[in-house]
């Protein structure tokens, strides 16, 4: 058995070991106390982690007016073009309900309507996004619910881009908490929906169109940064906030709530306190009882009396593999009470891959750092795209 061998095989010693075992971990308050609002429906999300840290009738199906409009964009987003020049349709302009002011006939770009979509709620503006994206606003429908069905919403199903009341048309709490941490993911969203005002070029008048954003958590909460509101006679108030502090961002998702503001300023204040991001991977920290380092970082929501409660194992690499000749000696998976919430690649501490990862900022360092190590003639382009992951 050789020296690398034999360094790997030693990590299966750290399998099922504690988080306090590594070391690791971050300053927590007590346990989190219980809380409540006044809302039918409430959901609190850890974006990056996917997390749900709080629910309250979390599945149940109900009406969610406005908060339609976040599937809205960023299916617009991923299935559009912003710059395009969108034409509205008499249908679009003649919309009931919350509305941006479109005239039949107006063109405006993608990029604007969705501005229009997100922070002054305009159904116009949905129903021409619809329309050009879609090819008709049923088929705009139609990649609604392909997308629920790929994030794996099971309580959501979309009739409509705008959200007007209409039977079928409905989500849950949860579901909009998840849907919500994907789109914050996606840089063009999260821009649009920070945004407190915007202006967009009005080609039937002198000046331009101003929107200010509904969303008065922009301006209420610090760290505050989306998301969306919604009303209609029977969902009632609905809303959608999020917020960052201390690199930790929040989703607060309420349906039918008379005291939103409130409720979100309270469901934000309590998540961010009592389940803080615990640093459990630090990338290029040594893994304890090892040669290897961390090949990323990974933080994950935790309340304190669930620190204890997080363990880890290692799953080696085939020595055989590409994974290994490209560098990767193992995984560190890590569970809460037993469930999977993330891994970490493990690598050499002087492994090309690490120093891969603190190159490759762009396209040109990467190439730069391939051809100083003589990788780029024994790697297909396959392989350069897999190495970019």
């Amino acid at each position: 058995m050789n020296k690398q061998m034999r360094k790997i095989i030693g990590l299966l010693a750290l399998t099922l070991i504690t988080v306090s075992t590594l070391g690791l971990g971050a300053q927590h308050v007590n346990a989190a106390p219980r809380i409540g609002t006044n809302a039918y429906a409430s959901a609190i999300i850890d974006v990056q982690s996917g997390r749900i840290l709080y629910s309250s009738n979390g599945d149940v199906e109900t009406r969610i007016a406005s908060l339609t409009k976040i599937m809205t964009a960023i299916v617009a987003i991923e299935h559009g073009q912003l710059d395009d020049k969108v034409k509205v349709s008499r249908r679009a302009a003649g919309k009931e309900g919350s509305s941006i002011y479109l005239k039949v006939g107006e063109e405006m770009t993608l990029s604007n309507l969705l501005y229009g979509l997100m922070l002054r709620s305009g159904n116009d503006a949905a129903t021409a996004i619809a329309e050009h994206v879609g090819g008709s606003e049923a088929g705009f429908v139609y990649l609604m619910n392909k997308k629920a069905e790929e994030l794996g919403l099971k309580h959501s199903q979309f009739r409509n881009p705008h959200g007007l009341d209409e039977e079928g048309h409905y989500s849950s709490a949860n579901d909009l908490a998840v849907l919500t941490a994907y789109a914050l993911k996606n840089k063009i969203f999260a821009e649009i929906v920070k945004t407190k005002f915007k202006q967009a070029p009005n080609p039937n008048e002198k000046w331009n169109y101003a929107w200010r954003n509904k969303n008065k958590m922009l301006n209420m909460f610090e760290g505050a940064d989306g998301v969306k509101t919604g009303y209609t006679k029977k969902a009632l108030r609905c809303l959608v906030s999020s917020a960052t502090r201390n690199g930790q961002q929040l989703a607060v998702v309420t349906l039918n709530d008379g005291d939103d503001w409130r409720d979100h300023q309270s469901l934000l204040n309590w998540g961010f306190k009592h389940f803080p991001l615990s640093n459990l991977a630090e990338v290029k920290h040594q893994v304890p009882g090892s040669e290897l380092v961390y090949g990323s970082s990974f933080r994950y929501p935790l309340e304190q009396d669930e620190l204890e409660k997080v363990t880890a194992d290692v799953t080696l690499v085939d020595v055989n593999s590409l994974r290994y000749t490209l560098g990767e000696r193992g995984r560190m998976n890590f569970y809460l009470n037993g469930e999977h919430i993330g891994s970490v690649p493990l690598y050499e501490k002087d492994s090309p891959r690490i120093k891969l990862n603190e190159k490759r900022a762009d396209e040109a360092s990467f190439n730069q750092f391939m051809e100083q190590n003589h990788w780029h003639n024994k790697l297909s382009d396959k392989l350069k795209q897999w190495l970019q992951l």
